[in-house]
């Protein structure tokens, strides 16, 4: 029977000892702001002392949280079984201060979506709830020199589906030449904000030369331009990861058509 030591454990902790993990097939998981909770109608936030919670549970399940290049890179290798891509939406400020250091702490990286057309801004598309400071270009630059991939949430965070042609290209065009700027890498990926995507707005974000796009639940869509995730939230305690884990097929399989697409 083989044995081994599921890494990391948790600062301040000794490993311990457990079977092998079984192969799981890799899947998404999205997040938003890492903060207190209590006053949320949108139900997006998530304690940091929860998010502790869930990046341990996925570690002693042998799973390990990466950045969704770094697992389409797997999964065109075939080496994506126990990943989990882990993305976070809007480019909360509260990502540096809450979600960085658990990451770090369970050596595991992650994707943040972010919208240099609101740098230093906040949440103002929320009518309801508190407002929320977003990332300036100095935390943007932090988060990818910690090994974090950068990603665009479009410029500004509008519903691209209703959006002209003038408006949906400088959101989804201007947005990778700004992260570009700012960051002097090439931009990757796109989210679509609201998680609402169509055929035209795929379209746009394909010939603006991103090589993968998330959205939620996309429907017939689904593909390596329109990734579907799976909500974490505050509620998520180690059961309802586990049920959303065994209930992720269609996800599974987006992430292998996205393979051959990308690789």
């Amino acid at each position: 029977m083989s044995v081994d030591l599921t890494p990391p454990a948790p600062s301040g902790t000794e490993p311990f000892l457990r079977l092998r993990p079984p192969r799981t097939p890799a899947w998404v998981a999205m997040y938003h702001s890492v903060a207190d909770p209590s006053d949320d109608p949108y139900e997006i936030t998530v304690a940091p002392e929860r998010l502790g919670a869930q990046l341990r549970w996925m570690r002693r399940q042998g799973l390990r949280g990466v950045s969704m290049k770094y697992l389409l890179e797997a999964c065109a290798q075939g080496q994506e079984h126990n990943l989990v891509g882990l993305t976070f939406d809007d480019g909360y400020r509260d990502f540096v201060d809450h979600a960085l250091p658990l990451l770090q702490q369970y050596d595991c990286t992650a994707t943040v979506f972010v919208l240099p057309g609101r740098l230093d801004g906040d949440n103002a598309w929320d009518p309801l709830g508190p407002r929320k400071p977003l990332l300036g270009a100095d935390g943007i630059r932090h988060i990818a020199e910690c090994g974090m991939e950068i990603a665009s949430h479009g410029l500004t965070h509008v519903d691209l589906t209703a959006a002209d042609d003038r408006v949906l290209r400088r959101e989804v065009d201007g947005s990778r030449a700004a992260l570009h700027d700012l960051t002097g890498t090439e931009v990757q990926g796109f989210c679509y904000p609201y998680g609402t995507v169509d055929e035209r707005v795929v379209s746009a974000v394909r010939e603006a030369g991103y090589r993968y796009a998330c959205a939620i639940a996309p429907g017939a869509l689904t593909g390596p331009y329109a990734l579907p995730r799976v909500h974490i939230g505050q509620d998520d305690t180690a059961w309802r990861l586990r049920l959303k884990l065994r209930t992720n097929r269609l996800r599974r399989r987006a992430l292998a058509r996205s393979a051959v697409t990308t690789a």
